[in-house]
């Protein structure tokens, strides 16, 4: 007899202990990876994928690295091989090596301060071949993170049950934050619940279906509805009945960006309490004076009670 096939999307039925949620606001699982060896880190996806803060404050601190790092060379070396160096700074020795340092890796060589001998000279040739080969890879990291295709979809802050043609639906609203067009755009829908039974925890995922599944123009708004019948794993449910199984809806949206001519994916998740019963969404597009379409994403939030 075959085994029966169960679905998982692929964040674990099993675990123990209370969890906040499988995906966060800004898109990203609720997982943090532990004991991973030296050899599967890399740093350009690090560099790629990190926030525009934390980005800057790597470059900037190696930035202040390298140099404080080849100050200290020339120091050791012997501060009187930079000649012109007190002459030019009068805040002492390391200042003044520190200061070559920042001119030699960024090839500015202002010339007022220069290196005498073997040992100085070839400490800031080896500096200006580091500062070539960093600021090189500073730019293709720059250039990196600008050409990365990526969707910004903004969803509704809330979800809500309301009525959909004879019987009640669940919908969220969507709409593209920026000016590129994304065509094909494609949603599916997951509802996880929590199971208790005798102490232990288990995750159950079952697939909403929806009224429909993509559209093939996205300059608009979205409104997603899964229509709850019968058929529906959210049918007679209530909203203490979603709290007590810890409810949480998983969407993944999938485009096409027809500027970078490249397929771009957003995740999104809504918890038991961020659904609103008895309430529908509000048109956040008018028409205007011209007779062209208005897309107000201001309103893209706004209800209004049955």
């Amino acid at each position: 007899m075959a085994a029966k096939q169960t679905f998982d999307p692929g964040l674990t039925q099993t675990f123990s202990g209370e969890i906040r949620r499988a995906i966060n606001k800004d898109g990203s699982f609720n997982v943090h990876r532990r004991g991973v060896p030296l050899s599967a880190r890399n740093p350009y996806l690090f560099l790629i994928d990190t926030t525009w803060p934390k980005f800057i404050a790597c470059v900037f601190l190696a930035y202040l690295v390298v140099n404080l790092i080849f100050a200290g060379l020339f120091i050791v070396f012997g501060i009187h091989n930079l000649v012109g160096s007190a002459e030019n700074t009068g805040v002492g020795p390391f200042a003044s090596a520190f200061f070559f340092s920042v001119h030699t890796l960024t090839t500015v060589g202002y010339g007022s301060v220069y290196p005498r001998g073997l040992a100085a000279n070839s400490i800031a040739a080896i500096e200006a071949m580091v500062g070539l080969m960093g600021f090189a890879l500073a730019t293709g990291l720059l250039y990196g993170r600008f050409s990365r295709p990526s969707a910004k979809i903004l969803f509704s802050n809330s979800v809500l049950v309301a009525p959909y043609q004879d019987i009640t639906g669940l919908q969220f609203r969507i709409a593209n934050q920026r000016n590129n067009n994304l065509m094909d755009v494609e949603a599916k829908l997951v509802l996880m619940t929590v199971e208790r039974s005798n102490g232990d925890l288990k995750r159950q995922f079952a697939s909403l279906t929806l009224e429909r599944t993509n559209i093939y123009f996205f300059p608009l708004t979205w409104t997603i509805v899964h229509p709850i019948d019968d058929a529906s794993p959210l049918f007679g449910k209530t909203a203490d009945d979603l709290k007590r199984e810890e409810a949480e809806i998983l969407i993944l949206i999938k485009g096409f960006d027809d500027t970078f001519s490249q397929t771009v994916n957003v995740r999104y998740s809504y918890r038991h309490d961020e659904i609103v019963w008895g309430a529908k969404f509000v048109p956040a597009f008018m028409v205007d004076k011209k007779g062209d379409l208005v897309l107000e994403l201001d309103r893209i939030h706004e209800k209004k009670s049955l």
